[in-house]
């Protein structure tokens, strides 16, 4: 697992993908950051965070698109096949090199709360609900999205794929108000990322918003791992 793991990060920052990714983080968090706080003269982080909700809905599916596809697109996912390793190594390696990638970016946003504290008094409790909410948000999504990589050999496919399912999966509370007072309601509702996020943005953490994400990321991590073990053994 360690081996595909420096692999991974390796290729990330041997191309631009890597950086692309990362700046991009740092872009929008540094913009807004400065629109919201610095010129709105606001310690109140909770507008920066909502819109990184937004962004990483947007970025994740670049870190995930050429995870699986481009190992399979290139064929060297034949030399992975006949690794001496479980599939569920090779995944675990992938996943885990993009989740590193995504924390990287996700510093930005530390940097700028310890920037706030200096000319403010920022609600920490609330923040680090924040960053406890946008890990688990991006784990779940990176996990999803190594799912689509892994069906498809075409980066541009796997990345729309990588996006159309982080918007269904956020609008999920609005398409339960077609459904309203029957269980069908209840169940999207309560699988929207938007509903399971918001408890974290006001710094409670609840257990089964905590559960709810890991979940999402264990059971799409198996599904990759059984679709990449079925083409180990096909």
């Amino acid at each position: 697992m360690i081996s595909i793991w420096k692999r991974e990060i390796k290729a990330y920052f041997y191309s631009p993908l890597g950086y692309v990714f990362i700046a991009a983080y740092y872009l929008f968090t540094g913009f807004f950051f400065f629109n919201y706080n610095l010129y709105g003269n606001s310690a109140d982080m909770r507008s920066l965070f909502d819109i990184l909700f937004t962004v990483t809905l947007f970025l994740a599916p670049i870190l995930t698109m050429r995870l699986m596809s481009e190992d399979r697109k290139m064929k060297t996912d034949q030399i992975l096949l006949m690794a001496p390793v479980r599939s569920s190594q090779v995944i675990l390696g992938k996943y885990t090199a993009a989740l590193c990638v995504y924390l990287i970016a996700m510093s930005g946003a530390l940097v700028v709360s310890i920037i706030a504290e200096v000319f403010g008094s920022p609600e920490w409790p609330v923040i680090i609900g924040h960053f406890a909410g946008l890990f688990l948000l991006g784990a779940s999504l990176i996990a999803i999205g190594i799912f689509i990589s892994v069906l498809t050999e075409n980066q541009i496919i796997a990345a729309i794929g990588g996006y159309s399912a982080g918007f269904l999966m956020m609008l999920l509370d609005s398409i339960a108000s077609i459904f309203s007072g029957n269980f069908i309601a209840a169940l999207l509702h309560g699988m929207s990322f938007r509903i399971r996020y918001q408890p974290f943005t006001l710094g409670i953490f609840s257990v089964d918003n905590l559960l709810f994400f890991i979940s999402i990321s264990v059971f799409f991590i198996f599904l990759t791992t059984g679709q990449f073990e079925k083409r180990r053994w096909g």
